[in-house]
């Protein structure tokens, strides 16, 4: 339990910082140029393991269709969803749908597993979800209705519940094989989307060079690609393999607190008393969704 644990907090840790990393690098750059290059420096990096045996892959015909299911969920669907949902609503808006995720882990865990979550890892999480609508909330932007926004952001929560479900079924695959899948379909899927993109408005130079060319964004490739794509993705996957879905999903406002605290240290960005309540909440329904010991009712 406690190796899942360390690795769900550390998991939520990346995905926080790397709002330091990518607030000011990908401004006049559109999100499909940086997830492009975020999982293309990933696919190499895994591979580079992979020849020097860091790593051992073996991907064999019974585990390509659970891997494929969970690539498919997670990155692809996810960050179309999410990308798309930010881009049509206010920061406070996406900040919200996707503070449902440990919500929407949970109803797929108990209807596609099964397994039903105690009362304490249901208050847990219903804190943590609290918590996270208070800080995001104090935000203070004025939301915009936008249809399309709020249905690509619920596709990125149900999707992300999805791929939960999927990592947790696929017990004959190693933490290092569904990395490695979901790493590669990111790669392939977003890389040619960028690229229809780059044609579409006619600068494919702009894409190839941006890393070589604006510093802050190597940076943020370098960070999202080893730091969220590789060592996040595997922590979660074994994550979710040692504690379960519902857990793991406990830990995701983790991410919301260790933002909030990095743009402030780091960005100077203002920080009121209302969000640091809300992060108060929010590691108070951490905790009481992992206190006692793990036990589910079938």
């Amino acid at each position: 339990m406690l190796t899942g644990s360390l690795c769900a907090l550390g998991c939520e840790i990346l995905y926080g910082m790397s709002y330091v990393f990518t607030k000011q690098a990908i401004r006049g750059i559109s999100e499909l140029s940086l997830l492009s290059w975020r999982f293309a420096l990933s696919f190499i990096a895994m591979n580079l393991l992979l020849v020097l045996g860091v790593i051992k892959v073996e991907i064999k015909a019974e585990k390509l269709k659970p891997l494929l299911s969970i690539s498919l969920f997670c990155p692809v669907i996810y960050f179309i969803g999410e990308t798309i949902g930010i881009n049509h609503t206010t920061a406070s808006e996406s900040g919200v749908f996707l503070a449902c995720i440990p919500v929407a882990s949970l109803m797929a865990s108990s209807l596609l597993l099964k397994k039903k979550p105690s009362g304490l890892q249901i208050t847990g999480i219903l804190i943590t979800l609290a918590g996270v609508l208070v800080t995001v909330l104090a935000a203070g932007a004025s939301p915009s209705f936008s249809m399309i926004g709020y249905i690509f952001l619920l596709l990125a929560v149900f999707s992300y519940a999805l791929y939960s479900v999927h990592v947790d079924k696929a017990a004959a695959c190693t933490g290092i094989e569904i990395t490695y899948m979901m790493i590669t379909a990111g790669a392939v899927v977003f890389i040619i989307l960028a690229f229809a993109e780059a044609l579409a408005k006619g600068n494919v130079g702009r894409l190839v060079s941006l890393p070589f060319a604006d510093t802050g964004f190597m940076i943020a490739v370098i960070y999202q690609g080893i730091g969220c794509s590789i060592l996040a993705f595997f922590l979660s996957n074994i994550a979710i393999a040692r504690i379960g879905v519902n857990r793991t999903s406990s830990f995701v406002g983790v991410s919301t607190v260790v933002s909030i605290i990095a743009g402030g240290l780091f960005l100077q960005e203002r920080l009121p008393l209302i969000q640091i309540i809300g992060a108060g909440i929010i590691i108070t329904g951490v905790y009481t969704a992992n206190a006692g010991k793990i036990k589910y009712t079938q």
